[in-house]
């Protein structure tokens, strides 16, 4: 049986590698996607304060510590059973705006530009933001440094640092916003807004006008019937900060939707001895093992799947989009992996539209920030949409807040059994016997993790056993000598 290895992958947060295997005819066998990496910071939170934890946790990841800022904010609540006001609410949501901007801004243009703008089989030194600045022009690639690097300016604003964020405590807001402020970020805002617009146009210039890249879109290699799972307010739009967890089937039929509190009631955790990862699934299927279908307990949880468990979005020029989206790709649920950039760029419009309200919102300069604690700390859970999927934050502690056992499941952690699965459909797509299996073609089979902006850092939380260690001694040129393994 052949092998074939491409470690490291690239364009992610953390590391990984993919092992594919072939038979004997040369076709795929089967893919192993391995995250050699652990970060296990479940064991970090234990016996520190509850209300330490908003700042502890950004230190999960560089990429997404506003994610995780806001899912233990939520938490830390919740454990003392406390509601923050409403500007204190409001002044979150907007900080949230802000970073989901710099994060889809900074996917899409560096990680998932290059296989569009650039192209897929481009080589792969051109294949980076350098060779896309060089597609587009430098000036289009100073205005996108420019937009993401003022949205970082907001979070460093609303949260004391746009990466060490000391923004939530418990009940509420360290501090509100000026009226200067306001009107800066109110500029700003609008700026956002014709950013999301122009990157549409980009997308539609760039990949739905090419008929090469729609149809590997549609027809190619990159489509999983799974389950689809978002944040919906009242009215099942998408939200990214409050409301509740919606799945619907393959079919687009509701199957559960649920308060954070009660996620242990739908979601279920199992571990495999080959990854750092866990891989949950929805517990009133259970899991039948890595397949497709209705009948299985696998589910997405991404920009596209927010967008299918939705009813629409609540502003309107991301709704435009919204049904845009589906019209071209003939309606409801989309099931393909690659759709996933279209639905994080009306993503991109609704978090730029969605902070021009917020921030002309006459409650957004309130002066009360907190509610008072009054009540003894016990389990808490907080849930928000991280830009790579639904981030579920549980805590538990003793009568004196301090933590004594913390479960945290991240957008990553969610999509990992679907990241596997759409490696080997990918890989039996591209890879038949007879094919010379090029550079190019391995990284179109990156392309399918690519699509789920994934973060390892966040993800790696499964320690089976002893840690295994792998040591592989090769020569100059690669090829393998020896491999010792510690059992």
């Amino acid at each position: 049986m052949k092998q074939i290895t491409i470690d490291p992958i690239t364009r992610l947060e953390g590391h990984g590698k993919i092992e594919i295997f072939l038979d004997d005819a040369g076709d795929v066998d089967n893919v192993y996607f391995q995250v050699p990496e652990l970060r296990g910071f479940e064991k970090f939170c234990e016996g520190r304060p509850v209300e330490e934890l908003s700042q502890i946790v950004t230190k999960i990841c560089g990429v997404c510590p506003g994610c995780h800022h806001m899912a233990s904010g939520k938490a830390i609540d919740a454990v003392f059973g406390v509601e923050p006001p409403p500007t204190a609410k409001k002044l979150r949501e907007l900080f949230y705006m802000a970073h989901f901007i710099h994060s889809h801004t900074a996917h899409f243009y560096a990680l998932a530009a290059p296989d569009f703008v650039v192209g897929p089989t481009a080589a792969k030194a051109q294949r980076n933001i350098l060779g896309v600045i060089n597609k587009v022009g430098v000036k289009t690639g100073t205005e996108v440094i420019r937009q993401r690097r003022m949205a970082q300016e907001i979070q460093a604003m609303l949260g004391g640092h746009q990466t060490h964020v000391v923004m939530n405590m418990p009940g509420g807001v360290r501090k509100g916003i000026t009226e200067e402020q306001r009107e800066d970020i109110e500029k700003r805002a609008l700026g956002f807004i014709e950013f999301g617009q122009f990157s549409l146009q980009l997308f539609e210039d760039v990949v739905l006008e090419n008929k090469e890249y729609v149809d590997l879109i549609l027809n190619g290699p990159y489509s999983l019937n799974l389950h689809s799972m978002g944040l919906v307010d009242e009215n099942n739009h998408v939200n990214f900060y409050d409301g509740k967890v919606r799945v619907v089937d393959t079919e687009g039929n509701e199957h559960c939707k649920y308060k954070s509190e009660d996620y242990r009631e739908f979601v279920e955790e199992r571990v495999e001895p080959w990854s750092y990862l866990k891989f949950p699934f929805l517990k009133k299927i259970g899991w039948k093992g890595f397949v497709e279908g209705i009948d299985s307990g696998v589910y997405h949880a991404t920009p596209l799947s927010r967008l299918n468990a939705a009813d629409g979005m609540a502003t309107p020029l991301a709704q435009q989009e919204y049904e845009k989206m589906y019209g071209v790709l003939g309606g409801k649920p989309v099931h393909a992996t690659l759709a996933m950039h279209w639905a994080r760029l009306i993503e991109l419009l609704y978090s730029a539209e969605r902070m021009y309200e917020l921030i002309t919102d006459k409650e957004i300069t309130g002066k009360e920030l907190r509610t008072p604690i009054t009540k003894i700390p016990k389990e808490g859970i907080g849930i928000v949409e991280a830009q790579r999927g639904t981030l579920t934050h549980h805590y538990f502690t003793d009568e004196r807040g301090i933590v004594t056992k913390a479960n945290i499941i991240v957008g990553t952690t969610n999509n990992n059994a679907a990241i596997c699965m759409s490696l080997k459909k990918a890989a039996q797509g591209l890879i038949k016997k007879g094919i010379v299996v090029t550079d190019g073609i391995l990284n179109m089979i990156e392309m399918a993790f690519r699509a789920y902006d994934p973060c390892f850092s966040c993800a790696t939380h499964s320690l089976p056993g002893e840690m295994p260690m792998i040591v592989n001694i090769r020569e100059k040129d690669g090829t393998l000598i020896r491999s010792l393994q510690r059992k």
